[in-house]
């Protein structure tokens, strides 16, 4: 993590002063995540329109070990309110879930920590907001990857209301064009990726609002997208919002999915276990794993779906 300054006519008004300050914040940074009654001045930022007066001076405490968007950010301590105005640690973890998914993605390196100075901001003497690129960043490389399963980026991120002339959180240069992709990234389509793992299934039946037991009988590509025509015979094992009539006749889209690679629709032989949502009028596929009982993977996965429960997307991704 770094404090990042970046370049401009108020940044550069004292380049001694600006180093004084960020050896302060780093020397902040450690007394306060060691505290145990840390309590820090009412600040709003100037350049932060959307930030949150706070009526009581907010705590310093120990990240929860079930707080799993931001196990290993590299601090433990956190400061509550959050900078989302979320005030007690079960809002935090409710709401902090429905992004777990996303981290598996490995859309771009910066998630963790641009979600996690919001959600578990660090202890320090005043509020220390992402820079607005490390938001525009990662917003660039995992607002296509959410579009896939029909989840638009929130309004509670849009980028122009973080700082872009104060101090800021970032973890690499503003003028860098591209980030470094994490080990693990691939190109593959979000909904065909880690086809026999367990968290992958469990991640997409989430996103997901039904899922069946279903062959292909088809493969089209429609613009930017790939339409998946379905065999009749479907064995349905979520219901959700889907009806009888809708089943029959069901056609699914893989979003901006026309040019990735899906192994799964290559091979029209195999039995699939099959996911998607409605989003306004069409059905979009958000997972497709090759049913296989021989895989212990596939059936951890299956015996989990019964009773596994997921986060409320629907509370975060409006």
């Amino acid at each position: 993590m770094n404090w990042s300054r970046p370049e401009s006519a108020a940044a550069m008004r004292s380049e001694s002063l600006s180093g004084v300050f960020r050896l302060l914040l780093s020397a902040a940074l450690v007394c306060a995540c060691g505290a145990s009654g840390y309590e820090y001045v009412d600040w709003k930022p100037d350049s932060y329109n959307g930030g949150r007066s706070y009526g009581k001076p907010p705590q310093c405490v120990d990240i929860p070990d079930d707080l799993r968007l931001c196990q290993g950010v590299g601090y433990t301590r956190m400061m509550l309110p959050n900078l989302l105005e979320h005030e007690s640690l079960a809002e935090v973890k409710q709401q902090a879930s429905s992004w777990v998914p996303l981290l598996h993605k490995l859309c771009h390196p910066g998630t963790q920590l641009l979600l996690c100075s919001l959600f578990a901001p660090v202890c320090l003497e005043r509020p220390i907001y992402p820079c607005r690129w490390l938001c525009e960043a990662v917003r660039d490389g995992c607002a296509p990857i959410m579009e896939a399963f029909g989840f638009p980026w929130p309004e509670m991120l849009t980028c122009d209301k973080f700082p872009q002339d104060d101090v800021c959180i970032a973890m690499t240069q503003p003028n860098a064009t591209e980030a470094t992709k994490p080990t693990g990234y691939s190109p593959i389509c979000p909904p065909c990726d880690n086809e026999m793992k367990t968290d992958a299934m469990l991640d997409h039946m989430c996103a997901s609002e039904f899922a069946f037991k279903a062959k292909i009988k088809e493969v089209k590509r429609e613009n930017m997208d790939r339409k998946v025509i379905l065999q009749k015979k479907k064995k349905l094992l979520k219901a959700g919002t889907l009806k009888k009539k809708d089943l029959k006749k069901l056609v699914l889209l893989l979003k901006n999915g026309a040019d990735c690679p899906c192994q799964q629709l290559d091979n029209l032989s195999n039995h699939y276990l099959i996911m998607g949502r409605k989003v306004d009028k069409q059905f979009l596929l958000t997972g497709i794993h090759k049913w296989d009982k021989s895989s212990k993977e596939f059936k951890k996965a299956i015996k989990k779906l019964k009773t596994y429960k997921c986060p409320a997307f629907e509370n975060v991704f409006k």
